[in-house]
C-alpha cells in the first residue's frame, strides 16, 4: 500500500515463502540460520506443523476501508507514553515507499532478532541494521527510500513471483504487517502507523499462538474477503530435520 498519492513506489512483493528466503538470503542471512513457512491453518494440530522456534510472523492481509477505519481511531486514542515506551525497545521503521510493505515486514521480522540470529558479516542486512539501529522509525525510512541497492533486490524478488507482477503504479489493497515478541510482550509492526501496537504480554514459545488470536480477529472485521496469507520466520535447530 502506498503512503501517499505522491509516494515513490516498488512493485509489490509476492506472499511467498521461497522468495522471502531467497530474498533474505542474498543479502546476508545465512541459509542455516533461519527460513520462512507458509502457515496452512489456525488450529492446533496445523500450528503444530510449524517449524520452531517462530521468531516472527508475517500477515498479509486486505486493508478494507471500514477496519482501517477503526484501526487508526484505535491508534489516535493509545497513550503517548505508551507509543514511547514501545518505540524504545522494537526495532521499527514508518513506510514511506508504496507497496514496500512486504520488505518492510522482512525487516521488522529480522530487525527484531539479530541476537537471535548470526547475519553474515559485512552483509547488507548486517550493514543496514548497524547503520540504522540508532536512527528514529522516520529516519530509517528515509535511508530505505535512498537505499538503491535494498531497491535493487526487492525489484528482483518481486518479479520471481509465480502471479505477474502489476505495473509499478497499480494500487495495491493488500498489505504486509509483521508480529514479534520483544522484551515479553507481542508487538504488531504495521510501517503505515507511528509506533508499534502492543497486543500485551507474550513469549518466544507462544508468539505463533499469540499472534494467531490478533490476525484471527482481524480477519473477523473483514468476513467477505480470503485475501489473507499467514507466514511463520522460523529459526533454524541444528539437527532438527
Amino acid at each position: 500500500m502506498d503512503e501517499s498519492p505522491s509516494a515513490k513506489r516498488w512493485l509489490p512483493l509476492e506472499s511467498n515463502p521461497e522468495i522471502m528466503n531467497q530474498f533474505l538470503w542474498g543479502l546476508g542471512l545465512p541459509e542455516d540460520e533461519a527460513e520462512f513457512y507458509d502457515v496452512y491453518g489456525f488450529d492446533d494440530e496445523l500450528l503444530e506443523m510449524v517449524p520452531k522456534p517462530v521468531l516472527a510472523v508475517l500477515f498479509l492481509f486486505p486493508a478494507a476501508a471500514e477496519s482501517e477505519a477503526e484501526r487508526v481511531s484505535e491508534e489516535e486514542q493509545s497513550p503517548a507514553s505508551a507509543k514511547k515506551e514501545s518505540s524504545d525497545k522494537v526495532y521499527f521503521l514508518k513506510q514511506t515507499v508504496g507497496n514496500a510493505c512486504g520488505t518492510i515486514g522482512l525487516l521488522h521480522a529480522v530487525g527484531n532478532v539479530t541476537s537471535e540470529i548470526k547475519l553474515l558479516e559485512g552483509s547488507y542486512l548486517d550493514r543496514f541494521f548497524k547503520s540504522t539501529a540508532k536512527m528514529d522509525p522516520l529516519e530509517r525510512a528515509a535511508f530505505l527510500e535512498k537505499d538503491r541497492e535494498l531497491e535493487a533486490a526487492h525489484s528482483v524478488a518481486a518479479t520471481a513471483g509465480d502471479t505477474e507482477a502489476p505495473n509499478i503504479n497499480t494500487n495495491v489493497d493488500t498489505h504486509f504487517i509483521c508480529f514479534s515478541c520483544v522484551d515479553g510482550e507481542l508487538y504488531e509492526l504495521d510501517g503505515r502507523w507511528l509506533h508499534p501496537i502492543s497486543h500485551g504480554p507474550s513469549s518466544p514459545s507462544s508468539l505463533l499462538k499469540d499472534a494467531v488470536k490478533v490476525i484471527q480477529t482481524m480477519i473477523q472485521k473483514i468476513p467477505d474477503s480470503n485475501s489473507f496469507n499467514c507466514i511463520a520466520f522460523s529459526k533454524k535447530v541444528e539437527g532438527a530435520s
